[in-house]
Formats: structure tokens, C-alpha cells, sequence
């Protein structure tokens, strides 16, 4: 088991630092403490297995709104075995109040920037359905068109049919007469056919 002592300097305060390097530890066999230093600073002790500790190490030395750490001192010692838990210390009440009210607002205010990231998309996302809908409804008005055609191709090739049925039969039945009258005019004349 090893320890460390670290010293966390830079926008540290009053923006959830402590919260994010107790998170850090949650379910993991870390122990030791989290506090706010008079000088600005954050002191982390925490005692654990080396793996687990350079982990948190890696986790807690950031730079992600609103927590800029811009210097992360670290001393390595034996673990004592004096801690059974991880667990922020906290100052004056009136204090400890105002950094969680700074905190909450810092949450407020990613969580309406992510919100209107949130919005935007939706908006693409609208736009795009409405393009989609734009081209389906080309397309389906273009499938009537053709529909039309189609309609309107079938009703002049009835049309048609009926028209060259009729003229056939006018003139089969034209033949019929003249052949008729060629076969009584032939019967007529003395021939048999």
C-alpha cells in the first residue's frame, strides 16, 4: 500500500474540485481526505494500492471547466493505515454554503449550455428531416405524374383497341358483302365455288 500527498493549485476552489476528487474514489479501495486550503489550494491525502493511486492522480490533475488545475504537487510515502474511508473535509459552514452555491450554479449553467447544444441538434436534426420529407414528396409527386401517364397511356390504348376493333369488324364485314356478291355474281355466271 502506498501514499500520497498532493497539493492542487489553480481554479480549485469553489467549483466542485473536491466533489470531482471524492467521485474519483467512489468504489475504489482509496482512502484519505480532500480539503480546502486558507492559501487558495486543495490538499488530497490518499492512501491505496500504487495502481489505483496514480489512477487518481491522473483523474484529479485536470484542466475541464470549471476546474483548472495549473499545478499538481505530489509527495509518495508508505501508507500509515490511519484512514477507513475517503471523505471531504469541510470548512466554515457559511463558506462550505457559498462554494456549493457556486458549484450549483456552475452545474446550472453546463447544464443549459447542453441544453442548447441539445436544441441545435434537434434543429439539424428538424432540418434535415424536413429535407428528407422535401425529396419524399418530390418523389411521390413525381410517382403521380407517372401514375398519370400510365392512367392516361392505358385509357388512349383502350381507346385505340375499341377504335381499331371497330374499324376490323366494319371491314370484315365489308369483305363479307363484297365476297358474297362475288360468290353470286360467279353462281350467276354458271361457276361453283
Amino acid at each position: 500500500m502506498k501514499r500520497f500527498s498532493a497539493i492542487a493549485a489553480g481554479r480549485v476552489q469553489r467549483v466542485g474540485f473536491r466533489e470531482h476528487v471524492y467521485k474519483e474514489t467512489f468504489e475504489k479501495d482509496i482512502t484519505g481526505y480532500v480539503k480546502n486550503l486558507d492559501t487558495g489550494k486543495v490538499e488530497i491525502v490518499a492512501e491505496g494500492s500504487e495502481e489505483d493511486l496514480r489512477a487518481l492522480a491522473n483523474a484529479i490533475n485536470i484542466i475541464r471547466y470549471p476546474i483548472a488545475v495549473k499545478s499538481f504537487t505530489i509527495k509518495w510515502q508508505e501508507a500509515t493505515g490511519e484512514y477507513t474511508s475517503f471523505e471531504i473535509i469541510r470548512g466554515d459552514i457559511q463558506e462550505e454554503i457559498f462554494e456549493r452555491i457556486d458549484y450549483a450554479g456552475t452545474i446550472m449553467h453546463q447544464t443549459l449550455e447542453n441544453s442548447e447544444l441539445s436544441l441545435k441538434k434537434q434543429d439539424q436534426m428538424l432540418d434535415k428531416q424536413d429535407q428528407m420529407l422535401d425529396k419524399q414528396d418530390r418523389m411521390l409527386d413525381k410517382q403521380d405524374q407517372m401514375l398519370q401517364v400510365g392512367i392516361e397511356t392505358k385509357e388512349e390504348i383502350a381507346a385505340l383497341r375499341k377504335d381499331t376493333g371497330k374499324y376490323l369488324d366494319d371491314e370484315f364485314k365489308e369483305i363479307k358483302k363484297e365476297l358474297t356478291s362475288i360468290k353470286n355474281a360467279l353462281a350467276r355466271a354458271g361457276i361453283q365455288v
